[in-house]
């Protein structure tokens, strides 16, 4: 399953803001981290975030784009649409 996130490094906690839209009209989950963009830090963040928000190891959650941006693509096994619509609602 690939999932496209927003994120805020530095946003004071870890938690799921909810869905938005990109310049394009397609949706993206809103997210912020308290840890820093530096040395992957907000990364970890990210993974860690996303793998206990749907009860999945973090190693089931990988950034695959996006890695230096803070619009990412996730790729995570285990799950699928109708998971992730349970999780954090539609888009």
């Amino acid at each position: 399953m690939r999932l496209t996130v927003r994120v805020t490094p530095k946003g004071g906690r870890d938690a799921v803001d909810g869905w938005a839209a990109d310049e394009a009209g397609r949706p993206v989950l809103k997210l912020r981290v308290s840890a820093a963009a530096s040395e992957g830090a907000a990364n970890a963040a990210v993974v860690a975030l996303i793998a206990k928000a749907l009860k999945l190891p973090k190693s089931a959650v990988r950034i695959a784009a996006g890695g230096t941006s803070r619009v990412k693509r996730l790729e995570i096994e285990g799950v699928d649409e109708h998971v992730l619509s349970e999780v954090f609602g539609r888009p």
